[in-house]
């Protein structure tokens, strides 16, 4: 465990909070309370062994963020008030994360057999948007930043200043809105809202924690990254291309991942996000599924 704070840890997740793992963060404050439980099974374990966890808090439903969740399901589970009802039942929340009922099932079938993700049971509570979860020592605004996924949450802790910036996560990969639900200028709003916040150290759900004055220049970067993905859909456009070619050429994932259903699906909606604000932006035209970059 990392000490952020007085009663605030953050716990890496196995292959170093790598998916399909996350960080997850511990408070020890008036009662033990874990946020996110894919830092894996075993560490997980360990975890409650050491500090018997009395509540869970999901920040957003993406899979590596609730794996694990099972482990503790006996124990007092707050979610998302955004956070839907597919959460209970695998095909449901991958037929939400894929668009169709054919490609959700070979997400439920992938999950858990390669991941082992559970369903959600039903919460005991529900956090919103401004809300402060107060545990004594540490007092945790909720921050919704959809964009990444409708029910993504950050959260900032009053006393201490550390922002929990869970998946605006400053990876190399940079932001990530490969779901049907995801919106780029939504995600980048979020973002922004997020970094107003007078933090002092950010603490992500895939990276170690970062200073506050290190922060500023990594949002920036994470920001820009944006930016970089518009410029390589649209390079991606001369000469002109259907969206298939460019899911086959791969520019976001390079056809490293070992499932080509999940990379495919997911570099579709991503590409596909950055053609239409490409299109209305008036940078590219399209014609019978043939998109073409405006000289």
């Amino acid at each position: 465990m990392i000490k952020l704070a007085a009663d605030l840890y953050m716990i890496e997740g196995d292959n170093k909070a790598r998916f399909p793992f996350c960080n997850g963060f511990l408070i020890t404050g008036s009662e033990n309370v874990l946020i996110d439980t894919g830092i894996g099974e075993e560490k997980l374990k360990e975890t409650d062994k050491a500090n018997r966890i009395d509540r869970v808090i999901i920040s957003h439903s993406h899979p590596d963020h609730i794996a694990g969740c099972h482990v503790l399901a006996d124990r007092h589970l707050m979610l998302s008030a955004e956070t839907g009802p597919e959460v209970h039942d695998l095909l449901e929340l991958g037929t939400r994360f894929t668009g169709t009922l054919e490609n959700g099932k070979k997400w439920a079938a992938f999950v858990k057999k390669y991941l082992n993700i559970e369903p959600l049971r039903a919460p005991d509570a529900r956090y919103g948007n401004g809300e402060i979860l107060d545990f004594g020592t540490v007092r945790l605004e909720a921050i919704h930043v959809p964009g990444h996924l409708d029910d993504h949450y950050c959260f900032f802790d009053h006393e201490s200043k550390t922002l929990l910036s869970t998946d605006i996560d400053f990876s190399s990969f940079g932001p990530w809105y490969g779901n049907p639900e995801c919106a780029i200028e939504a995600f980048i709003g979020g973002i922004q809202n997020v970094t107003a916040f007078p933090y002092s150290q950010v603490c992500s759900s895939h990276k170690p924690p970062v200073d506050g004055s290190d922060a500023k220049d990594a949002f920036d970067r994470f920001l820009g990254m944006f930016d970089q993905h518009r410029q390589m859909i649209l390079d991606l456009c001369d000469p002109p291309a259907t969206l298939n070619r460019m899911v086959e050429i791969s520019p976001f994932y390079n056809n490293k991942l070992k499932d080509t259903f999940v990379q495919n699906v997911f570099e579709k909606n991503m590409i596909s996000k950055n053609l239409e604000l490409l299109v209305r932006d008036g940078r590219v035209t399209e014609s019978d599924g043939v998109f073409q970059k405006v000289v």
